[in-house]
């Protein structure tokens, strides 16, 4: 690369986040990654590390709970001292709950995680940025999202919620590639695939079931890929959807306009 390419991955220090972050060091790129756990991201770094013959790549770390408002916001204040330009925003931080968690700004968790987080640093950082690549889910064709419940947790469900909170972001993806259509930034969805990760995972018997059966799923590494090519993709379409590394249009749950404005309106309440 003529130029070093900076890119930021959220829920950098383990599974897919990890190993993108990882795939772009190899490249060269100079990549932050934002975790939760100091600690993580700090072994993640290190773990991370130059790549052997000088190739370029470095890796540095920001810390920041994307469940709350107050941190999200630190977040973007910490990327926007440290990069004159993000050319690649990776939005990987994912959480699957599994009981009803409301953060201290009363949102449900993983609403905060999974759509309220990108949706505000795609606001907060839109200055810096060049390219988006949202890391969604297969089973949002399973979401029902409700704005008047979702948010809050109200409507909660162990296994409807995170397919409710990854269609919430999905449906606003269409609509920042609209908002930024002059200003030179693009933004892709991407289903990285049915990938060996620790997410969702419960505990006990039921944990050690779903572990055995993981071991058939394809390596963080392989989605990882899929990820990397998507936010290197020549040309300056943007709003897609891509199933691994194939577009296809959007199912018809996610094809509301109406929904994503009421979506898109609420998320701009925090944006001020």
């Amino acid at each position: 690369m003529a130029e070093t390419v900076t890119a930021v991955v959220t829920g950098a220090n383990r599974g897919i986040g990890f190993a993108v972050a990882a795939g772009l060091v190899r490249q060269g790129c100079r990549v932050v990654l934002v975790t939760r756990n100091r600690a993580r991201g700090e072994q993640a770094v290190a773990a991370l590390g130059v790549p052997p013959g000088g190739a370029g790549g470095s890796a540095e770390l920001v810390v920041g709970d994307l469940s709350v408002l107050s941190s999200i916001r630190a977040v973007a204040a910490e990327l926007h001292s440290r990069c004159d330009r993000i050319d690649v925003l990776v939005h990987n931080a994912g959480v699957w709950p599994t009981r009803l968690v409301r953060t201290e700004d009363g949102y449900e968790q993983s609403f905060a995680v999974n759509h309220l987080a990108p949706f505000l640093l795609n606001h907060l950082l839109e200055e810096r940025l060049r390219r988006v690549v949202q890391v969604s889910a297969g089973l949002y064709v399973k979401g029902r999202v409700d704005p008047d419940r979702t948010p809050r947790g109200a409507d909660f469900h162990r296994m409807r919620t995170y397919c409710d909170t990854k269609l919430a972001n999905l449906l606003t993806v269409p609509l920042f590639a609209e908002h930024w259509k002059d200003a030179g930034v693009t933004i892709d969805a991407v289903h990285p695939g049915v990938i060996r990760t620790g997410l969702g995972d419960p505990g006990g018997v039921p944990g050690l079931l779903l572990k055995a059966i993981k071991r058939r799923w394809e390596a963080p590494a392989v989605g990882a890929a899929r990820v990397a090519r998507l936010a290197f993709a020549p040309g300056g379409e943007s709003g897609r959807y891509f199933d691994g590394d194939r577009q296809v249009p959007l199912a018809p749950v996610a094809d509301d306009p109406a929904l994503a404005r009421r979506l898109w309106d609420q998320g701009m309440a925090h944006v001020a």
